[in-house]
C-alpha cells in the first residue's frame, strides 16, 4: 500500500481515536470538549468516507454504483440531522434543530460551494492562458462552461425548487410530502442509472492512489474504509448532536446557530475538498456537477426522510415548524430558485458566483424575521431576472429529466468562448 495512503488514513485513525475511546467507556467530561472531540471525528470519518465513495467507481457501474454511492456520500450530514428528526418525535424543542441543519447545510453548498468551485476554475483556466496568443485578441476567459449533460440535475433541482415552497406554505413537512420527495430522489437515481457512460473519470488525492492498488486489495480496503468510517460516523453522530445544543449554553452562542452552521460546515468539509481538488485541475464542470446532484440529495431525500425520522421517533405524521423555520426553509428555497437560475444558460460567470457568495455573507448579518424576508425578495427578484434572460433555456431544462441523455465523462474545462 502506498506510504502516503497510509499516512492519510492512520492521520484520520488518530483524529478519530478520541472519539472512539469516549463512545466506549461512556466518558462526556464537558459539552464543548465533546463537540471538539466528537465533531473532529466525524470529519476525519468523512474524509474517510468520500476517499472510499469515490475510488469505488472503479469497481461499480450503473443504477447500484448511483443508489449506494449517494447514499454514502451524505451519510455525515444524515447522521446528526435525521437524529434530531428522531428525537423531536419525543422532544418537540429538537423539531426546530432537525429543519436548522437542514437549511444551513443546503444554503452552505449553494451560497459557498458553488462560487469557490466556479471562482477556482475559472482562476486555474486563466492562469493557464497567461502569456499565450489567444485566438482573435481574445480576453482571459470569466466564465465557467457546463456541459449539456448537466440540464439533467438542473432539470431535477428546478422542479424540486418548485416543491420546496409548498414547506412554507404548508407550514409542516407531512409524511405524505416526505415520501413524495424520496420518491422524486428514487426517480432521479433512475433516470441517472440511464445515462449512458462513456470511459472512466479522473481520480484525485487519496482515491488516486486507492484506484491504483490490485484489485482484490482495493475491493478489501474500500469495503473496509465503508465499514470503519460508516459506525464512526453512526457512533459519533448523537453525542456530537447533542454537543451541539448543550455547549451553547457555556459559549454564549445561540444553539440553533451552532446546528445550522458548524455541523453542516464538519460534514460538508470533504466533499467541498474534493470538488476543489478537481477545480484545481481543470476540471471545473465536474466540481461543480458533484455539488449540484448533491443540492438535489439534500432537497429530495433529506428533506423526505425528516418526516419519516419523526414519525419514527414517536411524532405524528408531519415535522411542524414554527415561524423562524419556516422563514429559513422559504430563504433556502428562494436561494435555490436564483442558484438555479443563474445556471440555466449552462454559463457560470465570476460576477455570477461573486453574487451568490455576497448574499450568502449578508444572511450572518441578518438576524430578524425582517431581514430574512428582505434577503428571500432579492433572491426572487434576481431568480426573475436571470429567468427572464435564460427564458429560452427554461424549456429544454425542465424537460431534461424525461429525455435520454448520453454522458461524456468531463474532460478539463474548454476555454470560454469569451477567449475566442
Amino acid at each position: 500500500m502506498p506510504a502516503a495512503l497510509v499516512r492519510r488514513l492512520l492521520l484520520c485513525l488518530a483524529i478519530a481515536a478520541p472519539a472512539i475511546a469516549f463512545r466506549v467507556t461512556g466518558f462526556r467530561p464537558d459539552p464543548l470538549i465533546d463537540l471538539l472531540v466528537f465533531g473532529a471525528a466525524v470529519v476525519a470519518a468523512s474524509f474517510a468516507l468520500a476517499w472510499a465513495a469515490e475510488s469505488a467507481q472503479k469497481d461499480i457501474s450503473g443504477a447500484l454504483a448511483i443508489a449506494i454511492l449517494a447514499l454514502i456520500a451524505v451519510l455525515p450530514e444524515y447522521a446528526v440531522d435525521l437524529y434530531y428528526a428522531f428525537r423531536s418525535g419525543s422532544e418537540p424543542a429538537y423539531e426546530q434543530y432537525a429543519a436548522a441543519n437542514m437549511t444551513g447545510s443546503n444554503r452552505l453548498l449553494l451560497g459557498f460551494g458553488w462560487p469557490l468551485v466556479a471562482l477556482i476554475a475559472i482562476h486555474v483556466a486563466r492562469r493557464a492562458l497567461v502569456g499565450k496568443r489567444l485566438p482573435g485578441g481574445g480576453r482571459l476567459p470569466t466564465v465557467l462552461e457546463l456541459p449539456r449533460e448537466s440540464r439533467l440535475d438542473l432539470g431535477v433541482l428546478s422542479i424540486v425548487a418548485v416543491l420546496a415552497f409548498l414547506i412554507p406554505a404548508m407550514g409542516e413537512i407531512p409524511l405524505w410530502f416526505g415520501i413524495l420527495l424520496i420518491l422524486v430522489f428514487l426517480a432521479y437515481l433512475w433516470r441517472a442509472s440511464k445515462v449512458e457512460d462513456d470511459g472512466e473519470g479522473e481520480f484525485v488525492g487519496a482515491a488516486a492512489l486507492i484506484v491504483e492498488l490490485p484489485k482484490r486489495r482495493r475491493r478489501i480496503l474500500v469495503v473496509g474504509m465503508f465499514l470503519g468510517a460508516a459506525a464512526i460516523i453512526l457512533s459519533s453522530a448523537e453525542p456530537f448532536a447533542e454537543a451541539l445544543v448543550e455547549s451553547g449554553g457555556s459559549l454564549g452562542i445561540d444553539a440553533y446557530f451552532l446546528v445550522q452552521w458548524l455541523a453542516p460546515l464538519a460534514s460538508e468539509a470533504p466533499e467541498f475538498i474534493i470538488a476543489v481538488m478537481f477545480a484545481l485541475r481543470g476540471m471545473g464542470a465536474a466540481a461543480i456537477a458533484t455539488l449540484i446532484a448533491s443540492k438535489v440529495n439534500q432537497w429530495t431525500l433529506l428533506v423526505g426522510s425528516l418526516p419519516v425520522a419523526h414519525g419514527l421517533g414517536g411524532g405524528g405524521g408531519e415535522l411542524d415548524l414554527d415561524a423562524r423555520q419556516i422563514e429559513e426553509f422559504f430563504l433556502t428555497a428562494t436561494q435555490t430558485v436564483l442558484g438555479v437560475a443563474i445556471l440555466l444558460g449552462l454559463r457560470f460567470h465570476r460576477w455570477s458566483a461573486l453574487a451568490l457568495a455576497a448574499l450568502f455573507a449578508v444572511q450572518f448579518a441578518v438576524t430578524d424575521t425582517t431581514g430574512r424576508w428582505i434577503l428571500s425578495g432579492v433572491h426572487l427578484v434576481l431568480g426573475i431576472g436571470f429567468l427572464v434572460s435564460y427564458r429560452r433555456e427554461i424549456l429544454p431544462t425542465l424537460i431534461a429529466p424525461f429525455r435520454r441523455i448520453t454522458a461524456i465523462r468531463p474532460e478539463p474545462d474548454p476555454v470560454s468562448e469569451e477567449t475566442r
